[in-house]
């Protein structure tokens, strides 16, 4: 009996802690699942209801209105979850607010407080139990402002009567189990029982005649016919177990190569469903790809339908709107004012061509219909054509055009096409420049197979954010508020025709000094060194000077000498432009480091100005003679150069250039970097006392 007690608690113990950890497990899993789909709806619920606010709201944002705003919000007094909310403006600045009424109950009038009146302050005040869902308000593609909903999640009050309904479910489940174990327990041991006893007679008697009684018709019946059955038998397997010892080895190392061959098709199967499982990711991914390439062009199309609408239908109000005065009996005007208003038609009109014409082309380029005639151009030429065309619209707005001596230099391409992309390129410089300002247009050789046109201009610049969208249809040029007419697609237009002609467009722009567009094509010619009147003015002085006899220190009247080094002839021309509204100075220009020292050595200038890319000799070794040479090692120079990253600036510097300027110029820190530096050699008209030495 002691035996049937022992596995009688054993069987109760089981059952017990199986049904205890399963109830458990069960009402944990449903408990979590239930609250997180609760969490999951509520903050969906917020969701839709910020939004909801912000489209009612969108509108009240985008005319000032809080009133409206107050009653849109007004209306989440029928939600009783939400206990405040703010519409904030794009500034973060609260707009309009609501708080709900508060209860008798002191959290909850606590709770009900509004909302801070900073978007960020606002963000930050979640206490515990709530919940706040912030929403952005979108109009016409543009965020104007934001929604915040403050409410209370009530997930503390949902948990505390699911563990109480747990722990009455458990103590419910825990009664039931141990009653029907009890019960039931004696139908399972009362067999096992039975043949432990006999089990137990046998090992003490050695008496294998013993049977074990068979009761019902279950397991326990089979395990004791079974066992009678061993009994029988175990004389005999004794005797046979020698024999059977190799049997059993052999059939063990059988299991054994079936277990490996078992492993290896698991991991052959394994391996099979991490194949298909990527191959699954990368056609979702390709799909997702799709979607999104497919959205981004129907919003592109889109965009560029209404902005196509608005273009064409602004020349064509006036257009139809003069024509109509014109035609009308009852307002009647006079000869001059038909004139006038004759000429407003002509002007629309030619914008409109000009529109269309835009459009047609962008349009061949897009559908790929475009035909080039790919050939030899003679690139001075074709800018001497585009010359006469944009220097009558530059009179027009004050704006000097300079172009290089550019003989010899032949470019594959289309010679219509080319001087298209060259006209729009110069008509933008022109357009989007300062009063009295100036367009240098600069060529240069990069690589023996290519040359590069720039146009640089001296206008306001533009920002990275209207750098990154430049290239894109009616952008024009980041300006805003129609300050300029236009059609905006003339850089799409010009950069897909240079990609067409197997070239590249880029640009380089500083906000308040001015922007630099370049386009690069192959060239059959190299390009022959163009040197200016003023480089000739300087050749010409600096070989009648002999090599290292001092020119005299110049008198008070006299304006102090500056030598640039440079061999890009649009550069070395807008350095002359800025030195020529100067009277105190007068500049040397040498083409290459060779010429450079010897100007240096012939005419001792008061201050150096230093390309450092140069044809034979770098500026960083002109440098390094002019400090080895007693007669220029006190003549300070002052780097000009495209090389802006930091590393080249550090490198500069510790090379010993007494100030490092980048290009594009800014006319100001290059006017400030010469008045130190004359300041410092202590000129007849000394300026002002050189501070540290730094990068510009």
């Amino acid at each position: 009996m002691s035996g049937q007690r022992s596995i009688r608690t054993k069987l109760v113990r089981v059952v017990m802690t199986t049904t205890f950890v399963s109830l458990m497990v069960s009402i944990a899993i449903v408990v979590a699942y239930d609250l997180r789909s609760y969490h999951r709806a509520l903050v969906n619920d917020l969701a839709t209801q910020a939004e909801l606010v912000g489209h009612m709201t969108s509108a009240a944002l985008s005319f000032d209105d809080p009133r409206l705003a107050n009653e849109n919000l007004a209306l989440l007094r029928t939600s009783p979850l939400v206990r405040a909310a703010a519409i904030y403006d794009a500034r973060g600045r609260r707009f309009a607010s609501y708080a709900a009424a508060p209860s008798s109950d002191a959290d909850d009038a606590s709770a009900a407080r509004p909302l801070a009146l900073n978007l960020d302050d606002a963000l930050a005040e979640k206490a515990g139990g709530e919940l706040l869902v912030r929403q952005a308000v979108v109009e016409n593609g543009d965020s104007v402002g934001t929604v915040v909903l403050r409410a209370h999640s009530r997930l503390l009050e949902r948990t505390l009567d699911y563990l109480v309904i747990a722990a009455a479910v458990t103590a419910l489940a825990m009664t039931v189990a141990w009653l029907l174990t009890r019960r039931f327990g004696s139908v399972l041991t009362t067999p096992i029982v039975a043949i432990t006893e006999i089990a137990r007679e046998v090992v003490d008697t050695r008496d294998y005649s013993r049977r074990a009684p068979r009761i019902g018709d279950d397991e326990a019946a089979e395990l004791a016919d079974s066992f009678n059955a061993m009994l029988t038998e175990i004389e005999g397997r004794t005797r046979e177990l020698e024999e059977s010892h190799s049997t059993t080895v052999r059939e063990a190392q059988e299991r054994s190569r079936a277990q490996q061959e078992v492993m290896r098709l698991n991991e052959q199967l394994e391996q099979r469903v991490d194949e298909r499982t990527l191959q699954l990711a990368l056609a979702n991914a390709e799909l997702a790809n799709a979607n999104e390439e497919a959205r981004s062009a129907n919003q592109a199309k889109s965009a560029f339908l209404s902005s196509m609408s608005h273009e064409l239908r602004t020349p064509l109000n006036a257009i139809l709107g003069f024509a109509q005065i014109l035609t009308s009996d009852v307002l009647p005007s006079t000869l001059e004012q038909k004139k006038e208003f004759a000429n407003h038609i002509l002007k629309s009109g030619r914008h409109l061509l000009t529109l269309i014409n835009e459009i047609l082309d962008l349009a061949k380029v897009e559908s790929g219909t475009i035909t080039l005639s790919m050939e030899p151009v003679t690139l001075s030429d074709a800018l001497f054509e585009c010359r006469t065309m944009i220097e009558p619209i530059a009179a027009t707005r004050r704006v000097r055009v300079l172009f290089p001596d550019v003989d010899g230099a032949v470019v594959m391409a289309d010679r219509t096409r080319l001087k298209q992309v060259m006209l729009n390129l110069l008509s933008n410089a022109v357009k989007y420049n300062r009063e009295d300002g100036v367009v240098v247009v600069g060529c240069e050789q990069p690589r023996p197979d290519r040359l590069r046109l720039s146009v640089q201009d001296t206008g306001h610049g533009l920002s990275q954010e209207q750098l990154a969208g430049l290239f894109q249809p009616f952008n024009r040029l980041g300006q805003e508020g129609g300050a300029q007419e236009g059609t905006g697609i003339g850089l799409v237009v010009t950069k897909r025709l240079v990609e067409l002609m197997g070239g590249e467009i880029g640009v380089t722009s500083s906000p308040g000094v001015g922007s630099v567009f370049w386009i690069e094509l192959a060239s059959t010619a190299p390009l022959k060194s163009a040197i200016s009147p003023a480089m000739n003015a300087a050749l010409g002085a600096g070989a009648a000077a002999p090599v290292g006899a001092p020119e005299a220190a110049p008198d008070a009247a006299e304006p102090h000498l500056l030598l640039y080094v440079e061999d890009n002839p649009a550069n070395l021309r807008l350095v002359e432009e800025i030195v020529a509204f100067r009277r105190d100075l007068r500049l040397l220009a040498a083409p290459d480091g060779h010429l450079g020292l010897q100007l240096a050595r012939a005419h001792r200038p008061q201050a150096i100005l230093m390309d450092l890319n140069l044809p034979g000799m770098s500026g960083f070794e002109v440098l390094k003679q002019l400090r080895t040479d007693p007669e220029t090692a006190a003549i300070p120079v002052i780097a000009l150069t495209a090389n802006a990253m930091p590393r080249d600036v550090e490198r500069g510097l510790a090379a010993g250039f007494y100030r490092y300027l980048t290009k594009p110029i800014d006319i100001d820190k290059f006017t400030e970097a010469i008045n130190s530096t004359l300041a410092r050699r202590g000129g007849p008209d000394a300026l002002a006392a050189p501070g540290e030495r730094k990068a510009s």
